[in-house]
């Protein structure tokens, strides 16, 4: 939140003088045709060097022989410069007391809560915020225009529950919330008296929002005893607050009781013409004594953002500055009114070649960035501007011409990948009755061959077989649902733990016939997570067989998890570790892709157990996408392929703790 120019007080009229030069220029729509093509960086550097020069020197004359300055003049600047002190020091105050109810009004539940008058669930959101901020006074009202939560900070840092109404939802700033109903209303302020203490606040009030619907207003203030202090210290200034009465609200000269209070008073009428004066850049005051000091006063409206939420004034001891020089200003005057008068003749005629194809091309390249490749600059002039525009319009037509290619292949590519998904899936869904078939009667085979070793041998690799291309098209399904976002998960409170044990029991014949160790470390320490147990035990089993295929025979395979709670949410880290043949850095992305094969396919092995045992390549790629779809992720660390040293891998997965404060109570 800043102020604007045009609504600061403080602000001189130079902002709309240069407002409007610039303006001037830039609606100029035709360049100037000159008789040859003088270079650009001579025509803005020429003029403005012997400008420089000429201003330089009648610059050192005038600081050195002509500048003067009363009394009254010096210490009139020096009011001002401490009332934008003071002014700049209301916004800031402003921006923090509205950052603070933002994140108070955006807590997820207070909506939900205000809107309920649930007073319990307010002040226990609300609280924790307030206690640990810079804001001492909390009011919260209902869409019912009830005063819901009124907290408030004693200067003892004691937090004060108000449980009677204090008018607070007829407030000025809080009413036109409730008639216009807007979530999105800017925030408003204004300085007001809290009747529980009678102490005056700066407040700041703005609607409270859930899903885009209006659900209250939230209404924070600091204290004016609290903040002046402060701002006096960055003015270097004794500060005044009045109301509308034009009685003093707060004040560092000294208490209310003060005969003070009275002296530095003004008018309601004096309040009024201040608040509502047109002219910009005008201090009113005047002086006044105060235990035997002369004082000089200046007063002006507070301004924060569009509101003017009061009148305030800086005071100076009238010794502040000294007197220096003599007193010429009308020649100081005339000189540099000609020398600016010059500058801005010059600045117009040389921004007339420059500015103009500059808009020109500036505004075709946001034409073009939104998406617009037919602009062109349409700029003919032979100078450095002239050919950058040239090389654009060049680069612009190229760029077209690669955007139509590369829109075409990647429709060709999405096509393609459907059509591949297409296949996949209905390949799966065609396969899975005639396995069915063959591994029932493969199941009948074996029972009735117990007998016959010969043919019992035969039946089994038969079933084997037809159970090997069952998991693959379970795979293959998989990978279609993933792709389709299709993946139904039904999910439980379970532990991981079994799971795991679950899995390392089904390759136990592969692990002892291969002598892989297998060990697990921390697996029984985990909290419970909310996941589907079938789809989990897809995860484990991908990666646990990937590790075994990997490692050579009388290697090591190890599941190790731990819960973290950091500065991330608290989550589960399963990491899957092997003691293989490792994975080059540019392959630890490209290894999650469906179909992908480490290494040369043609050197696989056969089983699916194996040492580098073939696959179809999908079991990374449906480990992810279960992974993702709960919520976590997966990653692979390894510092290299190599079959000599054996560098290994690491498999990661993050499963987040949906759960987890359930998990607690």
């Amino acid at each position: 939140m800043g102020i604007k120019p045009k609504n600061n007080p403080w602000t001189l009229k130079l902002s709309y003088i240069y407002w409007r030069l610039n303006a001037d220029t830039c609606i100029i729509n035709q360049p100037i045709c000159i008789g040859f093509h003088m270079s650009i960086r001579v025509r803005v550097a020429l003029p403005f060097l012997l400008l420089t020069v000429v201003v330089s020197v009648i610059g050192v004359y005038v600081v050195t022989r002509l500048v003067t300055g009363s009394l009254e003049e010096r210490l009139t600047n020096q009011l001002l410069e401490a009332g934008r002190v003071v002014s700049d020091n209301f916004v800031h105050l402003e921006e923090r007391q509205v950052n603070e109810a933002l994140q108070i009004a955006f807590t997820e539940g207070l909506a939900e809560a205000v809107v309920n008058e649930d007073l319990e669930k307010i002040r226990g959101i609300v609280e924790p915020y307030f206690a640990l901020g810079v804001v001492e006074n909390v009011i919260i009202v209902s869409p019912e225009m009830h005063e819901v939560l009124h907290l408030l900070r004693t200067p003892s840092g004691e937090i004060m529950v108000i449980e009677k109404n204090t008018g607070a939802s007829n407030s000025p700033i809080v009413v036109p919330f409730f008639k216009s109903k807007n979530p999105n209303e800017q925030p408003r302020r204004a300085l007001g008296v809290n009747y529980v203490n009678e102490q005056p606040y700066y407040y700041s009030s703005l609607p409270i929002s859930a899903g885009g619907k209006f659900s209250g207003v939230i209404i924070v203030g600091t204290s004016i005893e609290t903040i002046l202090p402060t701002f006096k210290q960055n003015a270097l200034a004794d500060i005044i607050i009045y109301d509308p009465e034009g009685q003093v609200l707060g004040t560092t000269f000294g208490s209310a009781n003060s005969e003070v209070w009275t002296t530095i008073g003004i008018t309601p009428e004096t309040y009024s013409n201040i608040v509502t004066k047109a002219e910009e850049g005008v201090v009113t005051g005047g002086t006044f004594e105060i235990a035997g000091r002369l004082y000089s006063i200046g007063r002006a409206p507070l301004q924060v953002g569009n509101d003017r939420v009061a009148v305030f004034a800086v005071a100076l001891p009238a010794d502040f500055v000294v007197q220096f020089g003599a007193n010429n200003r009308l020649i100081y005057a005339v000189i540099f009114t000609v020398l600016l008068l010059a500058v801005a003749v010059i600045g117009f005629f040389v921004g007339r070649t420059i500015i103009v194809p500059l808009y020109s091309l500036v505004n075709t390249s946001q034409a073009i960035a939104e998406g617009d490749l037919d602009r062109r600059t349409g700029i003919q002039s032979g100078d450095e501007i002239g050919k950058l525009a040239s090389s654009f319009d060049l680069m612009t037509a190229s760029l077209k011409e690669r955007t139509v290619e590369l829109e075409k292949t990647n429709d060709t590519l999405r096509k393609i990948d459907k059509t591949k998904s297409n296949f996949i899936q209905i390949s799966a869904h065609e396969l899975r009755t005639p396995l069915t078939i063959i591994m029932g009667y493969s199941q009948m085979l074996t029972q009735d061959l117990k007998d016959d070793p010969d043919k019992l041998y035969i039946a089994q690799g038969i079933l084997d077989g037809a159970e090997r291309m069952t998991d693959v098209v379970d795979s293959m399904l998989d990978v279609s649902r993933i792709d389709n976002n299709a993946l139904v998960l039904r999910k439980y409170n379970i532990q991981l733990a079994p799971i795991i044990a679950g899995v390392r029991k089904e390759f136990a014949p592969a692990l002892e016939e291969r002598n892989i160790n297998f060990k697990e470390d921390g697996v029984l320490n985990l909290p419970e997570i909310k996941a589907d147990p079938d789809m989990m035990k897809k995860v484990f089993h991908h990666l646990i067989m990937n590790a075994i295929k990997y490692t050579p025979d009388g290697g090591c395979v190890g599941v190790s998890a731990r819960y973290v709670n950091g500065s991330e949410p608290p989550h589960l880290e399963v990491t899957i570790k092997d003691s293989g043949i490792g994975i080059d850095p540019e392959m630890h992305e490209l290894i999650f892709e469906k179909f992908h094969q480490t290494g040369e396919v043609l050197l696989h092995s056969t089983g699916k157990t194996k040492f580098k045992g073939g696959g179809p390549g999908l079991g990374l790629a449906i480990a992810r996408g279960i992974v993702q779809a709960h919520g976590g992720g997966i990653r692979v660390e390894s510092p290299g392929h190599d079959e000599e040293t054996m560098p290994g891998s690491n498999f990661i997965i993050s499963l987040p703790l949906e759960t987890a404060k359930d998990n607690k109570k």
